[in-house]
């Protein structure tokens, strides 16, 4: 890749409205007060469960209230040109005859909308009554607004027990409420009705520290009072990028987590949808958080993988251990082997890795022996060896250096081409794999095939990653520039894989100039030896996904910045889209997520 200077566009130098972080808002005004806000509570009757399936509308009933009073209401029914089946008749009274000098959708539709406009959509159910409203705005080519909805269903059911009422329908919410309109599957009454629920929940949920439309979006009656209470544990926070360090009364870290804005994201802990268990647990125990506050999102992660190594916070899952690695080593001596290390010496071997289990190393390595017969032994062999033939030798899977079956020549050239196949070109490896598994599967050897393919991808990984790690971090140094999300300019050095420096170049900056001083203020980093010498493999491969992201500028590069065109990489397609097939296989009675696209019950 060639080095191309920064050239900043047009406008660069100037504020863009849509910067982000600039201005520090108000504890209070992370959410917007419900009694601030407009609702239309929305109901729908139609002649079927699905308008995809060909049912229509017949009636629209909305109300419009704002800070418990009504505003507007809006009533109307629908011809939907086709003949309402009787029992739909029964159950909502609307008969053919009642709708025959209706308007049609077409001309009711663009009116609803109109009353709608601006306000919060609220249904019971929602997913049904908007899903159909959708479909119709489709069909006629009207665009949809950008309605934020609340399903009164949904929340009660978060907050509604068995004892308040036997289930969530609109007819038992309507009574524990004590609504002033009984629901009777009419468009108009049952959208009064629902207002009173919502009225409820909201009264119910105030009690519980929900005031704003973000909390009611998004509670749970997980997050408990005492979660809720510790709310002011964000104050203070910026809106910012940056990592979060929750500590215990000891200021021991329980929990490092990174987020582009800090304060949402630790606030949304007290009062929003953190239903996870062993986070519940952290909370409680939590007495303070702190925030350190980063110039770009890749240097938060950064931080965030270093704090958890550093730290090693018992509530976090993921990074607490990167030194826990093994590496897959080919020697450096007379009669080199493959051998499983746990860590990189400069010792002019070649290194595979890292690898996150010694499980999925030793099929990498059972990979690497099908194909090239290295010896398996550790003891170390003269030049000129005089032993006996081992078992593997014996079975041909072994060149067999100790009984002198092997001149050092021929040795040696099976050697380079198994480094050639690790550093460069992998298609050894893969092709004689796969044609045993092709073989294996022809014979309906499924299980033993399933060896060879879980063997072949641990491989293909393993080399992948080695090379796209190698070649970032025998790079001195690499400065990188492109725009992020909220428009401004990121920059980030790079030294031998590990994030030295990182900033944002500021608005009517010289950005040449700028970039020169954050390259001289930039952490001094050391290379060395094997895949990631100067970072966690994690890190790097962070960088690695910022760095070929659409719209990278490279500034400077001191080397070459290059993969193997041939190399593992262009086989993990394959892999990745193999796994995740086999992964989706599971039984029905463990898919648990799949959707019922079928209205309940009122």
């Amino acid at each position: 890749m060639t080095a191309v200077p920064l050239r900043l566009p047009s406008g660069v130098d100037g504020p863009r409205p849509n910067a982000r972080w600039e201005a520090q808002r108000s504890f209070d005004e992370l959410g917007r007060p419900l009694h601030d806000l407009t609702f239309c509570v929305v109901d729908l009757e139609t002649t079927g469960g699905s308008a995809q399936g060909g049912s229509m509308i017949t009636e629209i009933g909305a109300v419009k209230v704002r800070g418990g009073e009504v505003l507007g209401e809006f009533q109307t029914l629908v011809n939907p040109h086709t003949q309402i089946p009787p029992f739909i008749a029964v159950l909502t009274g609307i008969t053919n005859s009642m709708v025959s000098e209706a308007p049609p959708i077409e001309s009711v539709l663009p009116t609803f909308l109109e009353f709608a406009a601006g306000s919060v959509l609220v249904a019971h159910n929602a997913p049904f009554d908007v899903g159909f409203l959708q479909w119709f705005a489709r069909r006629q080519g009207i665009p949809w607004p950008a309605f934020e909805v609340l399903d009164t269903a949904k929340i009660a059911r978060r907050v509604i027990t068995r004892d308040d009422a036997p289930n969530c329908k609109l007819s038992s919410l309507a009574r524990v409420f004590h609504a002033s309109t009984t629901p009777n599957h009419r468009a108009l009454a049952d959208a009064r009705a629902t207002v009173d629920v919502l009225h409820g929940l909201m009264e119910r949920l105030g009690g519980l520290g929900v005031h704003t439309l973000e909390e009611l979006s998004t509670f749970s009656a997980k997050v408990s009072t005492a979660q809720r209470r510790k709310r002011h544990l964000a104050e203070g926070l910026p809106h910012a990028p940056g990592v979060y360090l929750f500590r215990d009364a000891q200021s021991r870290v329980l929990y490092v987590g990174t987020s582009r804005d800090l304060r949402t994201r630790v606030r949304s802990y007290f009062t929003a949808s953190e239903t996870r268990s062993r986070i519940g647990e952290m909370v409680a125990i939590a007495e303070s958080v702190a925030g350190i506050e980063c110039a770009t999102p890749l240097e938060a992660e950064v931080r965030e993988l270093r704090l958890i190594a550093e730290h090693k916070p018992k509530y976090n899952r993921r990074s607490r251990f990167p030194e826990k690695v093994h590496y897959l080593k080919l020697t450096r001596e007379p009669w080199p082997r493959l051998s499983l290390v746990r860590q990189v010496t400069d010792d002019g071997a070649d290194y595979v890795g890292p690898f996150g289990s010694r499980k999925t190393a030793e099929k990498c390595l059972a990979a690497l022996h099908e194909t090239f017969p290295l010896r398996q032994c550790s003891q170390r062999i003269a030049r000129h060896p005089s032993g006996s033939p081992c078992v593997l030798a014996e079975m041909g899977r072994c060149l067999s250096p100790c009984d002198g079956s092997v001149d050092e020549t021929t040795y040696a050239a099976v050697v380079r081409q198994l480094r050639d196949n690790l550093l460069r070109r992998p298609d050894d490896v893969v092709e004689l794999i796969t044609r045993r598994m092709a073989a294996l599967a022809e014979g309906e050897r499924f299980e033993e095939a399933g060896a060879h393919r879980d063997r072949l991808a641990a491989f293909v990984r393993a080399a992948s990653r080695t090379q796209r790690l190698t070649a970032l971090t025998r790079l001195p140094q690499l400065v990188g520039g492109r725009r992020e999300d909220d428009g401004r300019w990121a920059v980030h050095v790079i030294r031998h894989g590990r994030l030295a420096a990182a900033g944002v170049i500021p608005p009517g900056g010289d950005a040449h100039q700028y970039v020169a001083e954050l390259v001289a203020s930039g952490e001094s980093v050391r290379g060395g030896p094997g895949p990631a010498p100067s970072a966690t493999a994690e890190e790097t491969e962070k960088i690695l996904r910022w760095l070929e992201a659409p719209g990278l500028r490279l500034i400077e590069v001191d080397g070459e910045w290059t993969c193997p065109v041939g190399g593992a990489t262009r086989h993990l397609a394959l892999h990745d889209a193999a796994n995740r097939s086999r992964l989706a296989l599971v039984p029905f009675d463990e898919r648990r997520d799949l959707p019922v696209a079928a209205r309940p019950t009122r």
